[in-house]
């Protein structure tokens, strides 16, 4: 059944080069277009869409206001930011994926550049994904703030009672579409005693994930960076792989662990790509590593896993369906019987602590 799709741009041009795109594939139709958020809004809340591709900046009502009029007023709706590969950007975008975007592709700022194979197959790629994924859910500011007050609880429950584990851990966690916004109910909530370092492979650009490193580490107790070539680890640490770069963990003959950048193709059609960052670790000597599995499409992390396994003791968590916006990555991963525990969004962060425990206990 072919997905019915919303263009937003104040661009005619834009408009104009996005719908022959969208209109070229069998999959989708562009039903309807809007100039600015308010045109939209009366759109949306009149009609539904498989799918809308949202400009940022128009007059009237921009596509951050859009977002947030359609918040307040629950209007359910998938959407795909067209955004700026900028700083600034990359801040916006993180804005939308807050208010309720799922995912967000890189516009370039000449129409012209957008009848280029590699944008044309992104945008169809994301929008094939977004169209079949769940809408979001809206939640009342009081049950937000009541769901904090009883995870912050048991969080400290859970670091007060969580015992010395030995040996050495570490944790790589993959995460795709719907990462952004469901690392925010993860990694805030893990301590900076936390006994081990943390790598994180979310699908992304790169001047995206030093944005997101940026905002995961104003947010957390846990130190967050993005990875730097060379870089040693540090328990305590939460190291996101830099877009456009794989990340691997190498040893030295002295036992210290540092962080290599590559350039290699892409693999499962991305880069980073978790896959390599799980086999990364096949030759380490930690006694203990705690996989984690969340939100995304496709199946990065099932074959870097299953090799892993077959080398060294791992514990993998999977976020389970009802909570993830994607289901592919955790899907494979369980399908695959990987899986050690399928847990909601919510409880990985004390599964977590559970697994590598803290640090001065």
């Amino acid at each position: 059944m072919t997905k019915k799709i919303l263009v937003v741009d104040d661009s005619a041009l834009m408009r104009r080069v996005l719908c022959d795109i969208i209109n070229s594939d069998e999959r989708f139709q562009v039903v309807d277009r809007a100039t600015n958020g308010l045109e939209a809004f009366d759109l949306l809340s009149r009609n539904q869409y498989d799918a809308v591709v949202l400009d940022v900046n128009m007059p009237k009502m921009n596509g951050l206001q859009l977002l947030e009029e359609l918040r307040k007023y629950k209007i359910s709706a998938k959407v795909v930011m067209a955004s700026t590969d900028t700083k600034q950007g990359a801040k916006t975008t993180l804005d939308a994926l807050e208010l309720g975007a799922m995912d967000f592709i890189h516009k370039p700022d000449n129409a012209i550049d957008c009848r280029v194979d590699t944008f044309k197959n992104e945008l169809l790629r994301i929008l094939d994904v977004v169209a079949r994924s769940k809408p979001p859910v809206f939640e009342s500011r009081e049950k937000i703030l009541a769901d904090r007050q009883i995870t912050g609880r048991m969080i400290d429950i859970v670091k007060k009672t969580a015992a010395k584990v030995p040996g050495s851990k570490i944790v790589a966690l993959a995460s795709s579409t719907g990462g952004p916004k469901a690392l925010q109910s993860v990694i805030p909530k893990l301590p900076a005693t936390l006994d081990a370092p943390v790598l994180i492979v979310q699908h992304m650009p790169k001047s995206f994930t030093a944005s997101l490193a940026e905002r995961l580490n104003d947010l957390s107790e846990i130190t967050v960076k993005e990875a730097q070539e060379g870089e040693e680890l540090q328990k305590g640490t939460v190291y996101i792989a830099m877009g456009g770069k794989h990340m691997k963990v190498k040893v030295s003959a002295t036992g210290r662990y540092t962080l290599h950048l590559s350039d290699e193709p892409t693999r499962e059609g991305v880069r980073p790509c978790a896959n390599y960052m799980y086999e990364s670790l096949m030759d380490s000597h930690y006694d203990s590593i705690v996989c984690v599995v969340m939100t995304g499409m496709g199946a990065d992390g099932t074959e870097g896993i299953k090799n892993l396994k077959s080398k060294k003791k791992v514990h993998v968590i999977a976020q389970d369906q009802n909570s993830s916006i994607v289901f592919g990555m955790p899907k494979s991963v369980i399908g695959a019987e990987l899986s050690d525990q399928v847990v909601p969004l919510e409880q990985i962060a004390q599964e977590v602590i559970l697994q590598v425990g803290l640090k001065n206990q």
